[in-house]
């Protein structure tokens, strides 16, 4: 080399929640005391990507430069997590060193195949490795056009590029910022199919990456996935026909879904409310592209994706009673992950035996049931992450599970009982819409032959109630089902007579409720005319909706 130091720049972007941000790997290398530094804020992940990539160069049978090298992930200021960054930084020292750029010392022991004429696909000619398109490489340390590829992956010690998280909301966030051309690990490859509008390059290698680079051979570009395929390969493992009796907990099941209200299922243990529960996702409305490319940016951020590449079917989160505030919401130390709440976006998240889950992870709660996101705050800045889910939970009425059962007696005391119930608060129980007492099931319903609804003929009638809402909310922004309304849309779309007035405030002044309460049941109301096909909340809508509300508060 001429000069005694050069500067590369290559393209890499990184996560802060959900959205990406350019990060660019700028590499000095020179003459002087043989070190390598990472700096520019990085973690541990980082700064042990050192001896990665220096494996995988020399692995790869190419030169590691030896001298003085300083790789800056700018800005500077922004501290860079992950391993994603392993890919950028091999190609960038590879640049800076001259060998990348001037195609001779290239290679060791690589293969060179000879690059088709009839090859015109996106690639990086060996000019173009020192002129600055895409890469760039000189004493004056001329950036990355807008242009250039983004490069992206983890290294294997032998070269190989392991898929990273987060590739989805990456891409998807770099698209907006103008970057259509993407290097991306071969694991990545289906995540990144339905990606439109981009160009992205799936490669197992190091070696791949820098021939695609040099020019050298044909790489076609991921191919476009149809959400259609993937969402009619997809089933689930429950059916509401598979629930024996239970009538009025399917009926009170139904109209959540409907409404996108939030349930609370009370009864005996082994009466179905599990089961019941297990049955929301076969009922409710299959997911757009839109929502299902929302779901799986979260799911890609927490490395949650199956090989399919994207979520097609709605999730359905069941954290463990022991489940931690940070789990449920989301954070950690570091990096600020999503939680069950988020992961369960567009979904469900099932509370099973809902008392034993900690008084403060609960509480925390409250705040997402109302906004439908989440803003989780460090001493390192705020990231929002989505939470718009529909609340199932379920809990025996007291510690022995046989309150109020018509076929066992209950054992416990009135003492015992109120500290069971109290331990949800009353708040909290506020923002559950539907609450319904299921009892044990008879010996005949269950050994019967009858035929049980099938959750494909009730799915119907909660899409047509769907499809009612969404012409009725068209004009309205964040309101798509009716438990999303706020008191304006209360005013404008659920108009009640004098006689519906009457039914609740009976219902309002004997069951001691809230002002919030009182919305909800309008809603719920709402959504049970919606149902009935009825333009008008009637007041047997008002009464059944009411009758959803006879569970006893806890303690505030």
């Amino acid at each position: 080399m001429e000069e005694d130091n050069m500067v590369s720049k290559v393209q890499s972007f990184a996560l802060n929640g959900l959205e990406g941000y350019a990060v660019e790997i700028e590499t000095d290398y020179g003459k002087g005391m043989v070190s390598f530094d990472v700096v520019g804020l990085p973690d541990a992940a980082v700064s042990e990507s050192r001896e990665r990539v220096r494996s995988a160069i020399k692995n790869s049978g190419f030169k590691f430069p030896v001298g003085r090298i300083t790789v800056n992930l700018a800005p500077a200021d922004v501290k860079k997590e992950g391993s994603v960054y392993d890919l950028p930084i091999a190609i960038s020292l590879l640049v800076s060193e001259g060998s990348l750029g001037s195609g001779e010392d290239f290679m060791d022991n690589a293969d060179r195949s000879p690059s088709p004429s009839n090859y015109d696909g996106a690639r990086f000619q060996k000019s173009t490795l020192s002129n600055g398109e895409g890469l760039s490489r000189n004493k004056d340390s001329v950036g990355v056009p807008l242009g250039g590829a983004v490069l992206l992956g983890e290294l294997a010690l032998d070269g190989r590029l392991r898929p990273v998280k987060g590739i989805l909301p990456m891409l998807i966030s770099a698209r907006a910022k103008g970057f259509k051309k993407f290097i991306i690990p071969e694991g990545n490859a289906n995540e990144a199919s339905f990606v439109e509008g981009t160009e992205v390059y799936a490669l197992p290698s190091l070696k791949s990456a820098v021939s695609f680079l040099m020019g050298d051979g044909h790489f076609s570009p991921v191919a476009r996935r149809d959400f259609s395929e993937v969402l009619g390969s997809s089933a689930y493992d429950s059916d509401l026909s598979l629930v024996r009796g239970q009538k009025i907990a399917k009926r009170a099941l139904e109209i959540a879904v409907a409404g996108g209200h939030n349930i609370l299922f009370i009864g005996p243990p082994g009466a179905g409310k599990t089961m019941l529960a297990r049955c929301i996702p076969t009922i409710m409305p299959d997911m757009t592209f839109e929502e299902a490319l929302d779901v799986t940016r979260i799911h890609s951020v927490a490395g949650e994706l199956s090989e399919t590449g994207i979520v097609s079917l709605r999730p359905f989160r069941t954290p463990h009673h022991t489940a931690t505030t940070v789990s449920l919401c989301g954070g950690g130390h570091g990096h600020i992950t999503p939680g069950e709440i988020s992961l369960a976006h567009k979904g469900v998240l099932f509370l099973d035996e809902l008392p034993e889950y900690s008084r403060h992870a609960l509480e925390s709660l409250r705040q997402p049931l109302e906004d439908g996101k989440i803003t989780i705050t460090r001493s390192g800045g705020a990231v929002t992450f989505p939470a718009n889910f529909m609340l199932c939970a379920s809990m025996n009425p007291c510690p022995c599970g046989n309150y109020g059962s018509a076929t066992r007696p209950c054992t416990c005391t009135a003492a015992q009982i109120k500290k069971y119930r109290s331990k949800i608060s009353g708040p909290l129980l506020d923002r559950i819409d539907i609450q319904v007492e299921v009892d044990g099931v008879g010996y005949d319903d269950l050994a019967g032959n009858s035929p049980e609804e099938s959750s494909a003929a009730v799915k119907q009638r909660v899409e047509r109630a769907r499809a009612v809402q969404r012409e009725r909310f068209k004009d309205e922004t964040g309101v798509t089902v009716n438990a999303d309304m706020g008191e304006r849309q209360l005013k404008n779309y659920c108009p009640l007579s004098p006689e519906c007035e009457r039914v609740l405030r009976t219902a309002y002044e004997s069951l001691n409720l809230s002002a919030r309460a009182r919305s909800r049941i309008i809603k719920v109301a709402r959504t049970i005319a919606d149902l009935d096909f009825s333009a008008r909340i009637l007041p047997e809508h008002v009464l059944e909706a009411a009758s959803y509300r006879s569970v006893e508060g806890g303690s505030d």
